[in-house]
């Protein structure tokens, strides 16, 4: 089983979306946190993941010391989808796990009449990097090839 953990800031939107997609295949155990975690999940993202079969009633916004402690899962690879988080200093995670970033705009960031489009386009840029991974055999991987899957999707896909 992989683990991986999403990160953005806020843990409310993008990170939300994509620890579901990438929890969705059994070969991952995905999760999500931020470094100033806004304490609830957005309610687009919760709507966009139901709409798609999601259950999300385990979703939450929460820190990312969470996955820092000595029980934590150890975690194979670390995701960030916004900026900020990928430019900040990053706890010491147990195993040192791969990074890379797959930057995607916030869409809770436009107008509120527009969150359904916006939404729906995060999720669809989040959905196709997740799908080139999971489309490969990365239950094989060790860490030098699941970091380059990740940064070629990332390349592959911006």
């Amino acid at each position: 089983m992989l683990n991986i953990l999403v990160l953005c800031t806020g843990n409310s939107a993008r990170s939300i979306l994509l620890e579901h997609i990438l929890g969705a295949d059994p070969r991952v155990s995905a999760f999500s946190a931020g470094s100033q975690p806004a304490g609830r999940v957005h309610p687009a993202a919760i709507r966009l993941l139901g709409e798609k079969g999601f259950d999300t009633s385990a979703a939450r916004s929460k820190s990312w010391d969470e996955f820092g402690t000595p029980d934590a899962p150890r975690m194979d690879a670390v995701i960030t989808v916004c900026g900020s988080a990928a430019g900040e200093t990053c706890p010491i995670w147990p195993g040192a796990p791969v990074r890379a970033h797959w930057g995607v705009e916030d869409p809770a960031a436009a107008d509120e009449a527009d969150w359904p489009l916006a939404f729906a386009a995060a999720f669809d840029q989040l959905n196709t990097r997740a799908q080139a991974l999971l489309a490969l055999p990365i239950e094989t991987y060790d860490g030098a090839a699941l970091n380059a899957a990740l940064h070629d999707i990332a390349g592959r896909t911006a």
